[in-house]
Order: structure tokens, then sequence, then C-alpha cells
């Protein structure tokens, strides 16, 4: 069912509420803008599925007390990014909410496991593929487009009852407790226009003054993109942005001739361009940033994180997951050197090898080897073995 009208929306919420679960996806384009366009938005509960389209002008704010209804959990698969654009359309993330991708990972799907595939394997049903490369944004809608989409919310409810059915089944549901939190807190979806340096290609090359410029420059670039609505790239690629950080020209005639950098884009911008190199050139060097690098970061020796990807490839084989998915070598690294960012700090992974991790880190456990496996035994206090194996 296709909905292009508010009072058909309002109406579908008034038969949604109290469904206890909605299924959610969302089609959408970026390609042209800075913040995702919504073109589609699926909705379905057990007994029957939706489109709404707000291109036919169809106003959203009906749906908002059904997506921030404690009672009714919003079921996506892969939702990172519908659960970003339905933020910025309500003002706040759906809460609560379940995705079926992330519930996979704990149920032996691989890392990412596709809608398509989960379904196949776990309801029996294939989907059509025809569909993927469509432009949602492009109207009308033909009735094969309209299934498609359909088709993405119209199993997502019995795979989140069998998902559940599993975990619980297996004592994994208190895992995903924090990643679900996670995803429907606002936080996770602001934009720190002073942090974007970090994600400027290449920018682990400059240092100093010339890092602080970066930071500047990137920050103003966010802001214009939001400002306007524009990809970020479209104003000033990352390599012109390392570029100019590295000259830091006084002048804006210095722009003229910087490699990637528009003249329509010096005529319009190069003031404020100018500006941001002047403050990060006045940054205080106590207030420069620093991009740690992995060669004068890491402090812990390769044995021991050998041991911790021991453990971590015992229980991904315990509990029927990739050694991956728990966790990268680097991820061990950084561990290791204490990174309380990390997510074997944190939600189902510390509590299926994090809180192990700690311990051996701390001395507490000790791995041997038992049955063809690695064994974990918690090591007695007091009993401290000399050089040549006696007992001191």
């Amino acid at each position: 069912m296709l909905i292009d009208s508010t009072e058909a929306l309002a109406s579908f919420v008034g038969r949604a509420a109290g469904a206890g679960a909605l299924a959610v996806d969302a089609e959408f384009m970026r390609e042209r803008t800075y913040y995702p366009r919504l073109c589609l938005l699926q909705l379905a509960t057990e007994r029957e599925a939706v489109a709404v389209d707000p291109l036919a002008g169809v106003d959203l704010a009906p749906l908002a007390p059904l997506m921030r209804d404690a009672a009714v959990t919003k079921v996506f698969h892969a939702g990172g990014q519908d659960i970003e654009i339905l933020n910025r359309v309500f003002g706040a993330p759906p809460a609560p909410v379940f995705d079926t991708q992330v519930a996979a990972t704990l149920a032996g799907f691989a890392a990412q496991a596709s809608y398509q595939d989960v379904v196949a394997s776990v309801l029996g049903v294939t989907l059509e593929k025809s569909q993927r490369y469509t432009d949602w944004s492009a109207r009308p809608l033909a009735p094969e487009q309209v299934e498609y989409a359909l088709d993405d919310v119209r199993y997502l409810i019995p795979l989140y009852r069998e998902m559940r059915r599993r975990l619980e089944s297996a004592g994994r549901m208190a895992w995903l407790a924090d990643e679900f939190e996670r995803m429907a807190d606002p936080a996770t979806y602001a934009v720190d226009p002073e942090k974007q340096y970090l994600r400027v290609k290449r920018a682990s090359s400059l240092r100093g003054s010339s890092l602080a410029v970066l930071r500047e420059l990137a920050a103003w670039r966010e802001r214009e993109a939001q400002r306007r609505d524009i990809p970020k790239r479209w104003l000033v690629p990352d390599e012109t942005l390392v570029e100019i950080a590295r000259r830091a020209p006084k002048r804006e005639a210095d722009l003229v001739g910087v490699r990637g950098l528009s003249e329509q884009v010096v005529r319009r911008h190069g003031r404020a361009i100018i500006e941001a190199v002047e403050r990060g050139l006045a940054t205080p060097r106590e207030l420069w940033p620093v991009i740690e690098r992995p060669s004068s970061r890491r402090t812990v020796s390769a044995e021991v994180v050998d041991l911790m990807a021991a453990l971590v490839r015992a229980r991904a084989r315990a509990h029927g997951v990739a050694p991956t998915l728990i966790a990268t070598r680097s991820d061990l690294e950084a561990f290791a050197e204490g990174d309380r960012e990390s997510p074997l700090a944190h939600g189902w992974r510390h509590a299926m090898v994090g809180a192990e991790l700690e311990g051996l880190l701390r001395g507490e456990i000790a791995l041997s080897v038992s049955e063809g496996g690695v064994a974990a035994t918690p090591v007695e206090r007091g009993a401290v073995k000399r050089e040549d194996g006696d007992e001191a």
C-alpha cells in the first residue's frame, strides 16, 4: 500500500499503535546533498506493510509519537543510516530499536550479513533484487518499485521474532543492549565540525601548526556544506584541503593555482579559507592537535597481542562467530594500551571476551592447551614460579 497523504499516514499510525514492534526502512538519496534526502519510508506491523511517500507532500509529524513510543520496538536491518535520517526528520532518533543485522552476527551469520541472505536463511524466502539501483527520487513510482520497497519491511517482524528467540535461547540478548542503546542515542548522530579533520584523507601526514590549520579548514568546510546542503567534496576535496594546510597561504591570491581549488571557490570562499588558515596558525602550540601514528603509539609486545588473539579465537569458536567480528589485531593492540573507547570495552564483545582479556592483561588469567584448544584459568595468587620451574 502506498501512502501519499497525511491523513492516510495518521490512519496507519492509529492502527499500528500498540503493535509491539514496527518494521522500518528508508530509501534515500545523498549524492548531491550533505543531508540524506528521504524519498520513501517503509513501515510494517505483523498485519500490514505501507510505503509512505514524503515527496508527495506527506507530513510525517503524525508518525513522531510512534517513533518514540517506548512500548513499540522499531526494527531495522543495518539501520544506522536510516536512524540518522529519522533523527533529523523528527529531531530525535527512534527508540527503542532492534537491528536484525547486528543480532545476526551473534546468531552465527557473517558480519554485515545482507537482509536478503538473512531472510533466505532464517525464513526461507528469496527476495527480488531487480530494483536495487532504483532512483527513489524519481516520480511516479511504478507498482513493482513499491512492492520491492515493501519487501524490505514485510519480513522484518518475523525475522525479529526469530532472532529474539535464538538469542534469548543462547542467553545473548543482554549482550546487544548497549549497542541498541547507542543506536537510539542522539549523540551518536551529532557531527562535531571541530573533529572532522580526523576524517580527512592523509591528515596524518601533517603535524604541528599545519594540523591545526587543517582542523580549522575542515570545520569551516563542514559548516559551509551543512549550510548549503551540498556534499563536502563539492567545496574542497580532501587532498586540496591538506595541501592548503601544508602551504598555509596568507592571501586569497595565494590560493589561485592550488590543485583542486576552482576559481569559483576562490572567489566565493577565498576570504573564509584564509581566515580559517589564520585561526589555525594562531592556535597556541599546547593546543595543536596530534594524530598518533601506530608505529609510535604501540608499546605492547607482539607476544602479548598473540595471547590475546588466541583467547579471542577460542571464544569466537565457542560462540560460533568470526574472530574478526569480535576484534582485529589493531583493536587488540589499542585495547591493551588502555583504549576505553574500544568495542572490546563495551557491550556484547566485553561480555564475550573483553572481561577475560582484561584479566589476562592484569596477569589474573593464564592460557593453556586443553583438549586441542585454548583454556583460560584463574592464576592463583601467591604461587609465583621461578625461572627453574620451582615454586618460590
